[in-house]
């Protein structure tokens, strides 16, 4: 790369990426969030378990304000490509912990990251059709990176009430201001640590599975008659003792 790019590229990092990330705060205060099937998971995580959570692509946008739901700060591969390194620097803002790689760029070498991260700090976060597609497929990646950790696999639905939808590989959505998102971590799919090619794929595809039926039914809760008061802002949930007991196990 010429010295031209570089430092256009390491300016647009260092004046890009606050403002990116004030963006995302003030969005995120513009959103009414429920969460479901959050003891489902802290219980696992209580007992000593770990857990990488599965997502599709397509929703991540409702998942970067995770960690401050949770007060965690969950490990998460992105790709290493400059868009790679302006959401990284995003991300690492807010409280995730990203390890640079993808299934197509250094992969194994992210992967071995990924599984010492997530040994030693019990949560990720695996985007299961990341960065590429095809949509809604889940790679390998994401039940090696299990069974070498010895993590149980929480599915990570995400749904929008009213998404705004790009025209991009995977239709990739985020939630219109002053809209609901509900956050359902699903149910633990086990992973066994040792596996047959065949158990290994049933294993993948069973997830898969699992995934686009989760996914459909968080859809369809918008149908259904809800009392919008049952959704929140982030600061409510930062003040709701109820809440912090949940998360923090007191």
């Amino acid at each position: 790369m010429s010295f031209r790019k570089e430092l256009k590229y390491l300016l647009l990092r260092k004046f890009v990426t606050p403002p990116a990330c004030h963006f995302l705060r003030l969005y995120g205060r513009l959103l009414l969030f429920k969460v479901e099937g959050a003891e489902r998971f802290l219980s696992h995580l209580a007992a000593g378990g770990r857990i990488v959570f599965a997502c599709w692509h397509q929703r991540f946008f409702g998942g970067f304000y995770f960690p401050g739901l949770f007060e965690l700060s969950p490990f998460i591969m992105i790709s290493r490509s400059r868009d790679g390194d302006f959401i990284a620097d995003a991300v690492r803002r807010i409280g995730w912990q990203p390890v640079r790689g993808s299934s197509s760029r250094e992969g194994k070498r992210a992967l071995r990251e990924m599984v010492e991260r997530v040994s030693g700090g019990a949560v990720g976060v695996h985007i299961v059709d990341g960065p590429n597609g095809p949509a809604g497929v889940v790679k390998p990646g994401l039940v090696t990176l299990a069974q070498r950790t010895g993590s149980a696999v929480c599915l990570g639905l995400v749904s929008y009430e009213a998404p705004l939808v790009f025209n991009s590989w995977d239709r990739f959505m985020i939630p219109r201001p002053f809209t609901r998102v509900l956050i359902n971590l699903g149910r633990i799919e086990p992973v066994p640590e040792k596996m047959e090619p065949d158990e290994f794929e049933a294993c993948r595809r069973r997830i898969e599975d699992s995934l686009a039926r989760g996914y459909a039914e968080t859809d369809a809760y918008w149908g259904r008659k809800e009392n919008r008061k049952t959704a929140r802002r982030l600061s409510d949930f930062r003040k709701d003792p109820a809440w912090l007991k949940v998360i923090r196990g007191g």
